[in-house]
């Protein structure tokens, strides 16, 4: 597993690295009982995954839990990135009251001391355009030790910018993917400040693991989409056809164009069974040519008339 900086935090992170959204989530996805997620953990880290992003509300508080118990005594072997703002039940709050309770809570389930990074979750604009006051409280809890680095995760180029430009933050998460490049267009700063970049969300909820067709059905959280954005998304995986030719996979070149970006650190795709964990290893040895990434450029400013229609999420 090839390993990147993650800015210039001094730490070294594993390309494909773990997003353990899924991880304990019983309700939501199949077998996802604590001996399977262990399972998952452990097989990680044998194959030299060290990044493992996690958030308190994730599987109810569970995802925390279960990487708590699974890395005992591996603590040093890894990088823990968890989040602040969306409570386990009920509204978000970045309040500087629920802050300290929060990170506290966090790192009791996560039986360690400190976090490696910890970022807002999808705060308001009002939050990273001002000198709100939890910017403070994390330099505070990153001189106490109880936080290492901090950041934000956010979605959009206009997001990164603003963040960027009106906070210290050294790490972001970002919303980046083949269906979904406005990102990109911060780049620019990101390379300026040197900033550590965690891409969420790469194969875009499923759809660029080839799983889905314009007769797919959802529930949960996918049920999200209309059947009109159903139909839309179903065409434009149709589109790529070019791209898995050489009888790759979707999902792995999807990856691999995720990571050709040098301001890219490390991507964390869910992860809920062993081939699904196995198939996101495996695309570390994928790569794509800089022709096919010019392509998928030129793809994504085509169907969004240059990034001014995006795809709903």
């Amino acid at each position: 597993m090839h390993r990147r900086m993650l800015g210039m935090t001094g730490l070294a992170v594993s390309e494909i690295s773990f997003g353990a959204w899924q991880l304990g989530d019983k309700e939501d996805w199949e077998a996802m009982d604590d001996a399977t997620a262990h399972a998952l953990v452990a097989k990680a880290l044998d194959q030299g995954v060290n990044l493992f992003d996690t958030a308190p509300h994730y599987a109810s508080t569970n995802s925390e839990r279960i990487l708590g118990e699974a890395l005992t005594g591996k603590r040093d072997q890894v990088v823990l990135v968890s989040k602040f703002g969306h409570r386990p039940a009920g509204p978000k709050d970045f309040s500087v009251a629920w802050f300290r309770e929060s990170l506290e809570a966090s790192l009791h389930r996560l039986r360690t001391d400190y976090l490696d990074v910890l970022l807002l979750h999808n705060p308001p604009k009002s939050v990273y355009r001002s000198s709100d006051p939890i910017w403070d409280e994390l330099k505070r809890a990153q001189g106490e030790g109880k936080i290492r680095h901090y950041g934000a995760s956010l979605d959009f180029a206009e997001e990164i910018e603003s963040c960027l430009e009106n906070t210290d933050s050294g790490v972001l998460e970002i919303f980046f993917n083949i269906l979904h490049q406005d990102a990109r267009r911060a780049f620019p700063l990101v390379r300026e400040r040197g900033t550590g970049v965690i891409v969420k969300v790469p194969l875009d909820s499923g759809w660029l693991s080839g799983r889905f067709d314009v007769a797919s059905r959802f529930s949960g959280i996918r049920a999200r989409w209309n059947p009109e954005q159903v139909a839309r998304r179903s065409d434009l995986i149709g589109e790529l056809g070019w791209l898995t030719a050489d009888g790759s996979l979707l999902s792995q070149k999807a990856l691999a164009f995720v990571l050709s970006y040098e301001e890219v650190s490390c991507v964390i795709p869910g992860t809920r069974n062993q081939n699904q964990l196995q198939s996101n290893l495996d695309a570390a040895r994928q790569a794509i040519t800089a022709e096919e990434r010019e392509r998928l450029e030129l793809f994504w400013e085509e169907f969004t008339d240059r990034g001014t229609n995006l795809l709903p999420w």
